[in-house]
């Protein structure tokens, strides 16, 4: 795709914007523990995970937070990108599916294996160090389910790999069916619980219209995510699998019409998601309001963070530092969707959202 050729629009988001007033404090204590971990194996890797700013992103997820589950949810976030960039996106697991596994496999059994435990992998020996810490500040029920989600996206990053490596390309259900694993949103959203302190009452997390209100933020934010990356992705030749790439491939749509419409499912998406969300907010508890409500700071925290920061700005190799970026002073946001439609996508693996879903 010919990125100078496309305009991209401006991103609808009636959300207001929020951000921890600590998120500094929570970036110094996050830093200082990246550096007592050590996996980051070379000034450059250290770089690449500062500059993704993971403070400053999950600060934005959870503006309310308590700052000793914050910083310790944010070191998370930092893992997680240093982990996708090292072991998902580029290196030589990237294209391996069976090695993948095989190593996806122990360190998700490291962050589930409570007390003292050795490992070779700097990698799994973090994500321990990161399980222990959610079992000394989470209740059993917040580490499980943040566990699943773990194990959840790793498995829809292996998924990706598979694709990767036999040069396939997903239909667009198949591939927002991978997507709304491999973006990472699911362990990402189920830290709010941790960070908050607030367990939601299983009736509540586990009924249809709270998945599905779940779901809409992954996709949404990951959608996103492949919009703003786009540039970046094509300049390391990492575009085989987007949702700009899987409709130019499967529709046989020119950039503008992928970008018109890639753009218009998001809307789509994010305008039932904020319809459902005030249908279920009067009858949620306390609970639950809270993590309903930091669902959509993460839709919006996501789009203010990825717009300014060096991992998705610099175009900088692997290799080297991101560098100097220049963000944009103000973001501009559009007034309505470009699809207002109260209609279910026709996408057999979300079109369930717009049942009349239980609650």
């Amino acid at each position: 795709m010919d990125t100078a050729a496309v305009d991209l629009p401006p991103f609808y988001c009636p959300i207001a914007s929020a951000i921890h007033p600590e998120a500094g404090e929570a970036e110094r204590r996050a830093v200082a523990w990246i550096d007592r971990l050590g996996f980051c194996r070379t000034p450059a890797e250290r770089a690449w995970a500062l500059g993704t700013c993971g403070a400053d992103f999950y600060a934005r997820f959870a503006p309310e937070a308590d700052l000793e589950r914050l910083w310790v949810a944010v070191c998370w976030v930092y893992w997680g990108f240093a982990f996708d960039d090292a072991r998902c996106d580029e290196g030589m697991l990237s294209r391996d599916p069976a090695a993948f596994a095989a190593m996806a496999g122990n360190v998700q059994r490291a962050l589930e294996i409570p007390g003292p435990c050795a490992f070779g992998d700097p990698h799994a020996a973090a994500v321990h160090d990161l399980g222990e810490r959610f079992r000394a500040c989470a209740t059993p029920v917040q580490v499980r389910r943040f566990q699943q989600a773990h194990r959840a996206w790793l498995s829809g990053v292996q998924r990706q790999i598979g694709n990767r490596a036999r040069g396939h390309m997903p239909t667009l259900d198949d591939y927002l069916t991978m997507r709304l694993h491999a973006a990472g949103g699911e362990p990402t959203f189920a830290l709010l619980e941790i960070a908050n302190g607030a367990e939601v009452p299983a009736r509540e997390m586990d009924s249809p219209a709270v998945c599905a209100l779940t779901e809409m933020a992954i996709l949404v934010a990951a959608l996103d995510n492949d919009r703003y990356s786009l540039v970046k992705e094509v300049t390391r030749h990492q575009t085989e699998q987007n949702i700009f790439s899987v409709l130019m491939r499967h529709d046989g749509s020119p950039p503008a019409r992928a970008v018109a419409d890639a753009v218009a499912l998001r809307d789509r998406v994010l305008h039932r998601f904020l319809v459902l969300r005030e249908r279920i907010l009067p009858r949620a508890s306390a609970e639950l309001r809270r993590c309903l409500t930091d669902l959509g700071h993460g839709i919006r925290g996501n789009i203010e963070w990825g717009l300014r920061v060096p991992r998705y700005l610099s175009l900088r190799s692997a290799a080297a530092g991101p560098g100097a970026i220049s963000p944009p002073a103000h973001i501009t946001l559009a007034d309505r969707p470009s699809d207002p439609s109260g209609a279910p996508l026709p996408l057999p693996s979300v079109a369930w959202w717009w049942d009349d879903l239980g609650f």
